[in-house]
């Protein structure tokens, strides 16, 4: 990590062209994907290059990358610019607070399930695939997927008890 914060200058030279209001949160991006993608051991320097240039080099690749996911991503293609300033909104800013209500009981529902349903239903949001959450435990993913389904139907049941 020390490494990778240690050539900082090569990833702000590559964001030069976007906007400083911007520029910090992709600098942010690229150090936490270059950090994630040496721990899954993607990084593979030539080992013709001294380390460092390797280094610069493959931190440049990666922040080319995500500049151009910046430039291409829906939110700056349509960006519109208002004069009126924020506090001048009527709708209320913020969660919903009937979503938090809702994810509060999505929860508590969630946490009165038996413990095997309980851990497929969070693999779901873990970031790996389901069919290797059922690697990892030694199961078909054909099985993975019957038992998600069943927690599923664990978890509609207990919902729709709990709201009558």
């Amino acid at each position: 990590m020390q490494a990778i914060l240690a050539e900082r200058g090569i990833i702000l030279a590559t964001l030069a062209g976007v906007p400083k209001r911007d520029r910090a949160d992709l600098e942010q991006i690229v150090i936490v994907a270059a950090w994630r993608a040496v721990e899954r051991g993607l990084y593979r320097p030539d080992p013709k290059l001294k380390p460092r240039d390797a280094l610069r080099k493959w931190l440049h690749g990666i922040t080319w990358r995500q500049a151009s996911h910046y430039f291409g991503s829906a939110w700056v293609r349509r960006i519109v610019l208002d004069e009126q300033p924020l506090w001048l909104l009527r709708e209320p800013v913020g969660p919903d607070l009937h979503a938090q209500v809702e994810a509060r009981d999505l929860l508590r529902a969630i946490e009165r399930l038996e413990p095997r349903h309980q851990e497929i239903l969070l693999a779901v949001d873990a970031p790996e695939s389901l069919s290797a959450f059922a690697r990892q435990r030694g199961m078909s993913p054909f099985t993975a997927a019957s038992r998600l389904r069943i927690a599923r139907e664990a978890l509609a049941l207990r919902l729709s008890r709990w709201r009558r």
